[in-house]
C-alpha cells in the first residue's frame, strides 16, 4: 500500500506539472503566435509576412521570393521576357518540390544512352548539363557559348586514358571520349599521339584515368555561370546583372523597343549587395517582366 505522504507528494508534483503545461500552452501556443501575427501586420512588414506577393491587374501573379519559368506550353523560352536561371525543383520551379540537383564538381562523366532501349537519353553529368545549356544560350542570344572543359557539340570534354602499366604508368594504349557516344566524332583526334575513340554505351571505362580537357574556350565565358547552373532551392527569383544584360537585346528586339529602354527597367529592379558586402548584385526576373508588360506591352 502506498503511504499517504508519498501519494500527496505525487499529486502535488502532478498538479505543478499540469499548471506549467497550461501556462506554457497559453504563453507559447496562444499569446506568442498572436503577438507575432499582430507585429507582422505593422505597415512595412505586412507585405513580407504575407509572402511578398506581387499583383498584376488585381490578381496575384507570383512572389518576389519565389522564381518561375517564362516559357510557352512546350517549354520553349518566350523571347519577349527575361528568362530565369535553370531549376531542379520538380519539372522546373515547382514550389512544392524545392530541391537542388545534388550534383557536384566531380560529376563529369555521363551514362551514355543505350541504343537498344527506345527513347533512352542516358544520364547527363553536371558538366554536360552546363555545356549543353551554355551552347543553347549562346545560340539564343547570339554570343559565344563555349566554356572550358566543354566540347563544341555541348558535352563534357572528358577522356578515359588507359595505360600499359599499373597505376596509370607506362605508355598510353587507348583513349576514349567518354561523353561522346559513337558514331560521334571525338572532339580530339589524338591525345599524346594516341587516336581518340568515341564512347560506347555500357562499356566499362573504370580502369582508365578520367582526364577533363580544358580546351581553347575563354577563361571568362560570355554566358555567365547563373545562366547554366540551378540554385540550391531551385526557386531563385533573381539572376545576375550579367545574365540580364545578355538578354536585353533579344527582349528589346521582340518587343520592338530600344535596348536603352529595356536597360532602364532592369536598373530599376537591380539590387546591390546586402549591407554593401553580403552576396552579389541581382535582378528580380518577375518584377522586370511585369514592368515590361506595363510599359511596353508585347504585340505578336
Amino acid at each position: 500500500m502506498i503511504p499517504m505522504r508519498t501519494l500527496l507528494n505525487s499529486l502535488r508534483q502532478l498538479a505543478a506539472s499540469l499548471r506549467m503545461l497550461l501556462i506554457f500552452t497559453v504563453v507559447l501556443g496562444v499569446a506568442y503566435p498572436l503577438l507575432i501575427t499582430l507585429i507582422a501586420q505593422v505597415p512595412g512588414l505586412k507585405s513580407r509576412a504575407d509572402g511578398s506577393l506581387i499583383k498584376a491587374d488585381g490578381k496575384i501573379v507570383g512572389s518576389k521570393l519565389i522564381g518561375q519559368s517564362f516559357t510557352d506550353d512546350k517549354g520553349n523560352p518566350r523571347p519577349q521576357y527575361f528568362q530565369s536561371r535553370p531549376s531542379a525543383a520538380g519539372s522546373g520551379y515547382d514550389p512544392t518540390a524545392s530541391s537542388a540537383s545534388n550534383l557536384g564538381p566531380e560529376s563529369i562523366q555521363d551514362v551514355l544512352p543505350d541504343p537498344a532501349v527506345k527513347d533512352d537519353t542516358g544520364t547527363h553529368s553536371l558538366l554536360t548539363q552546363v555545356c549543353a545549356r551554355s551552347l543553347e544560350i549562346g545560340k539564343r542570344y547570339s554570343v559565344d557559348g563555349s566554356r572550358p572543359f566543354c566540347t563544341p557539340d555541348g558535352v563534357g570534354a572528358v577522356l578515359a586514358v588507359f595505360y600499359a602499366g599499373p597505376g596509370y604508368h607506362g605508355s598510353i594504349t587507348r583513349v576514349v571520349s567518354v561523353n561522346q557516344a559513337c558514331p560521334a566524332k571525338p572532339f580530339l583526334t589524338r591525345y599524346r599521339g594516341v587516336p581518340v575513340q568515341c564512347g560506347k554505351s555500357g562499356a566499362d571505362y573504370s580502369r582508365g584515368k578520367i582526364v577533363p580537357i580544358r580546351g581553347a574556350a575563354p577563361a571568362h565565358p560570355a554566358v555567365p555561370a547563373d545562366a547554366v547552373t540551378a540554385s540550391g532551392s531551385g526557386l531563385d527569383p533573381e539572376i545576375s546583372p550579367a545574365f540580364a544584360t545578355l538578354q536585353e537585346a533579344l527582349v528589346a528586339k521582340t518587343r520592338r523597343i530600344t535596348i536603352a529602354q529595356v536597360e532602364a527597367l532592369v536598373q530599376r529592379y537591380r539590387k546591390g549587395r546586402d549591407l554593401g558586402f553580403l552576396g552579389e548584385a541581382r535582378v528580380n526576373v518577375l518584377q522586370v517582366n511585369l514592368a515590361l508588360d506595363r510599359a511596353y506591352p508585347y504585340r505578336a
